[in-house]
Protein backbone atom coordinates (compact mmCIF):
# COMPACT_ATOMS: atom_id res chain seq x y z
CA UNK A 1 0.00 0.00 0.00
CA UNK A 2 1.09 3.53 -0.71
CA UNK A 3 -0.32 6.71 0.80
CA UNK A 4 0.28 10.20 -0.49
CA UNK A 5 -0.74 13.30 1.38
CA UNK A 6 -1.10 16.43 -0.71
CA UNK A 7 -1.22 19.87 0.89
CA UNK A 8 -2.81 22.58 -1.21
CA UNK A 9 -3.05 26.29 -0.41
CA UNK A 10 -5.80 27.96 -2.42
CA UNK A 11 -6.30 31.65 -3.14
CA UNK A 12 -9.20 32.90 -1.02
CA UNK A 13 -11.27 33.96 -4.01
CA UNK A 14 -11.06 30.44 -5.46
CA UNK A 15 -11.87 28.35 -2.40
CA UNK A 16 -15.42 27.40 -3.39
CA UNK A 17 -14.44 26.62 -6.99
CA UNK A 18 -11.57 24.48 -5.69
CA UNK A 19 -13.93 22.57 -3.40
CA UNK A 20 -16.35 21.91 -6.26
CA UNK A 21 -13.59 20.71 -8.62
CA UNK A 22 -11.95 18.55 -5.97
CA UNK A 23 -15.21 16.89 -4.98
CA UNK A 24 -15.64 15.84 -8.62
CA UNK A 25 -12.07 14.47 -8.64
CA UNK A 26 -12.72 12.66 -5.35
CA UNK A 27 -15.92 11.03 -6.62
CA UNK A 28 -14.12 9.63 -9.68
CA UNK A 29 -10.94 8.70 -7.79
CA UNK A 30 -12.70 6.48 -5.25
CA UNK A 31 -13.97 4.35 -8.16
CA UNK A 32 -10.47 3.66 -9.53
CA UNK A 33 -9.09 0.12 -9.40
CA UNK A 34 -6.62 -0.08 -6.54
CA UNK A 35 -7.96 2.94 -4.67
CA UNK A 36 -8.40 2.31 -0.94
CA UNK A 37 -9.13 5.86 0.26
CA UNK A 38 -9.30 9.33 -1.16
CA UNK A 39 -10.11 11.84 1.56
CA UNK A 40 -10.56 15.56 0.95
CA UNK A 41 -10.09 17.74 4.04
CA UNK A 42 -10.17 21.48 4.73
CA UNK A 43 -8.13 22.93 7.59
CA UNK A 44 -10.34 24.14 10.43
CA UNK A 45 -7.99 27.03 11.27
CA UNK A 46 -7.17 28.09 7.72
CA UNK A 47 -9.98 27.59 5.17
CA UNK A 48 -7.56 28.16 2.28
CA UNK A 49 -5.50 25.09 3.25
CA UNK A 50 -6.57 21.63 2.10
CA UNK A 51 -5.28 18.10 2.52
CA UNK A 52 -5.82 15.21 0.15
CA UNK A 53 -5.17 11.76 1.64
CA UNK A 54 -4.78 9.23 -1.16
CA UNK A 55 -4.28 5.51 -0.43
CA UNK A 56 -3.67 2.98 -3.19
CA UNK A 57 -2.97 -0.75 -3.16
CA UNK A 58 0.27 -0.33 -5.07
CA UNK A 59 2.66 2.17 -6.57
CA UNK A 60 1.30 1.19 -10.00
CA UNK A 61 -2.27 2.05 -8.97
CA UNK A 62 -1.10 5.38 -7.55
CA UNK A 63 0.75 6.18 -10.79
CA UNK A 64 -2.28 5.15 -12.87
CA UNK A 65 -4.35 7.73 -10.97
CA UNK A 66 -2.23 10.51 -12.46
CA UNK A 67 -3.14 9.37 -15.98
CA UNK A 68 -6.91 9.37 -15.48
CA UNK A 69 -9.02 11.95 -17.32
CA UNK A 70 -10.56 13.20 -14.05
CA UNK A 71 -7.17 13.81 -12.43
CA UNK A 72 -5.81 15.58 -15.52
CA UNK A 73 -8.94 17.76 -15.66
CA UNK A 74 -8.66 18.55 -11.93
CA UNK A 75 -4.94 19.38 -12.17
CA UNK A 76 -5.47 21.72 -15.12
CA UNK A 77 -8.60 23.31 -13.64
CA UNK A 78 -7.17 24.14 -10.21
CA UNK A 79 -3.63 25.10 -11.24
CA UNK A 80 -4.23 28.87 -11.27
CA UNK A 81 -6.26 28.76 -8.04
CA UNK A 82 -3.31 27.65 -5.92
CA UNK A 83 -1.56 30.22 -3.78
CA UNK A 84 1.61 28.15 -4.09
CA UNK A 85 2.53 24.80 -5.68
CA UNK A 86 0.91 21.79 -4.04
CA UNK A 87 3.12 19.53 -1.95
CA UNK A 88 2.74 15.76 -2.25
CA UNK A 89 4.44 13.50 0.27
CA UNK A 90 4.54 9.71 -0.19
CA UNK A 91 4.24 7.45 2.84
CA UNK A 92 4.75 3.74 3.38
CA UNK A 93 1.94 2.10 5.32
CA UNK A 94 2.92 0.28 8.48
CA UNK A 95 -0.57 -0.45 9.85
CA UNK A 96 -3.23 -1.42 9.01
CA UNK A 97 -2.04 -3.84 6.36
CA UNK A 98 -5.32 -5.68 5.86
CA UNK A 99 -7.39 -4.29 3.00
CA UNK A 100 -10.67 -4.79 4.88
CA UNK A 101 -9.49 -2.31 7.53
CA UNK A 102 -9.20 0.48 4.99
Amino acid sequence: MIVTTVIVYVKKENIQDFITATIANHEASIKEPGNLRFDFLQCADDPSRFLLYEAYESEEAAKAHKNTPHYILWKDTVANWMAKPREGIKHNVIRPTERNLW
